[in-house]
Formats: structure tokens, C-alpha cells, sequence
């Protein structure tokens, strides 16, 4: 794999190889989710925190391998819903660990899809969706991808999907899913804490993240646009009054 910070490339024998592994993490996910831990899926699937809770309480480290796992399900198929995960981790690990280990799962989970989708997947995909759709998101890149986590109408799976379908670059990618989440889950981990109404959904969630920031980025315009008039009209002035001074020297002389 040839690896330029920005571009991931992958030559013939390399895509043979990640097909291979893409095959087997599967199964093997497949074993230990659905077959060994199967009460336990459909115990998340439910959200019976206090079950959950006494499943893992003499084994932590199994329940960071099991939320990771489910985290990557969420970024793939998104049918566990995402405050449900975020919800069970900080039930397990606590406010912030939980917070933290949501956003840390949340990346690796959307750069395991992004570069299966764009390296083994691509082909397959690139039909079932619109030209047009597709060259708008390529000329977006960071924008579409950022505006798309903090604005969750939008399925996770499905931003991953088209960003790998699309020639957005990686770091791009990157940035926009850290950041964005970043946000996103610091106003869902409010719900566990009891600091938001656990009557709102993760979309009105999403569109309330989205109006604060749209707000604030209009109130920085806006303050950006006076202050540069201010400064603008402070120069004005001050070149009338240079040129004021240059007139009377000119007839004193």
C-alpha cells in the first residue's frame, strides 16, 4: 500500500490482501457478536442499561472490544441508533471515558468503511447513485462531510459511503468526521448526563448543533463586516485628514 498523507493507494496484490481481511474480520465479528454474545446484542438492541451493566462489571476490557465492534455496525449499517451507543458508553465507562471512547470508535469505524467502500466496494456502488449528487460532495469535500455529522439527517453509514465513493480526499475526510462528531457527541452525551431532555432525538439534537453553529458563524460575519467598515472608515478618515494637512501645507508654502 503506497500511502500519501491525503491520497491512499492500493496496488492489485494489496486489494487481494484487504479483500482477504475484509472477509475474515467479518466472520470473526460475526462469531463473537452473533453467535457467542448473542443475548448480550440484543440487550444493547433494547437498551437495558442495567443488564448491560451488570454483564460487564467484572470485565471492562471485554466491554471496550464490544462497544468498538458495535460502533463499527452503527457506522456501517446504521441500525443501532447512535445516542443508544453513546448512551451505553458512557453507562459503562462514565461521562467522559464514555464520551471519549464514542469519538475515538466513531473515526476508526468511519475510516474502516470509507476505505473498504473506496478500495473494494467502489465499483459495485457508484451506479446506484446520482452523477450529479456525487460531483456536488467531491467539490464540498471537508464542508460536506462536517456539515453532514452535525446534521444527522443524513444516515452515518451513508456519509461514509458516499465519501468513499466520491474522490473526497482522506484527510479531508478525517477532519471533517473528527470535528463534526466531536461536536455532534458532546450535545448526545449531554442526554445521559441528564443535562438535555432525553425526549429529543438525536435529529433534533443535530438541527438545534446546527443552528447554534450556523448562528454563531453569521454573528462572526456579521462582527467581522463592522469591524472592517470601522476600520475601513478609521482610514478614510484619517487619509482626509493626511490630505487636509498636505493641502494647508501646500499654501502655506
Amino acid at each position: 500500500m503506497n500511502n500519501k498523507w491525503g491520497k491512499l493507494t492500493f496496488n492489485k496484490d494489496n486489494k487481494v490482501k484487504l479483500k482477504f481481511l475484509f472477509a475474515i474480520t467479518l466472520l470473526v465479528t460475526f462469531f463473537f457478536l452473533f453467535i457467542f454474545n448473542r443475548d448480550l446484542f440484543h440487550l444493547i438492541l433494547e437498551g437495558d442499561m442495567d443488564t448491560i451493566r451488570s454483564h460487564f462489571a467484572d470485565n471492562l476490557l471485554k466491554a471496550y472490544v464490544i462497544m468498538g465492534i458495535i460502533m463499527v455496525i452503527q457506522n456501517s449499517f446504521t441500525i443501532i441508533p447512535l445516542i443508544l451507543v453513546i448512551t451505553i458508553n458512557i453507562t459503562l465507562f462514565g461521562i467522559v471515558y464514555g464520551f471519549l471512547w464514542s469519538w475515538l470508535t466513531s473515526i476508526i469505524a468511519a475510516v474502516l468503511v470509507f476505505i473498504s467502500v473506496r478500495y473494494l466496494f467502489k465499483d459495485r456502488l457508484l451506479n446506484r447513485f446520482r452523477s450529479e449528487n456525487l460531483t456536488n460532495i467531491e467539490k464540498r469535500g471537508f464542508a460536506y462531510v462536517f456539515h453532514a455529522r452535525i446534521f444527522p439527517f443524513v444516515p452515518t453509514s451513508l456519509i461514509n459511503i458516499l465519501a468513499g465513493v466520491t474522490a473526497i480526499r482522506f484527510k479531508h475526510f478525517l477532519f471533517g468526521t473528527m470535528l463534526g462528531n466531536f461536536l455532534f457527541f458532546i450535545v448526545l452525551a449531554l442526554i445521559p448526563a441528564g443535562i438535555l431532555s432525553i425526549n429529543l432525538n438525536e435529529y433534533e439534537i443535530g438541527m438545534i448543533l446546527f443552528l447554534c453553529i450556523t448562528l454563531f458563524l453569521g454573528i462572526r460575519r456579521v462582527y467581522r463586516q463592522k469591524t472592517r467598515s470601522k476600520h475601513h472608515l478609521e482610514e478614510t478618515i484619517q487619509t482626509e485628514k493626511e490630505d487636509v494637512l498636505l493641502e494647508e501645507k501646500r499654501k502655506s508654502n
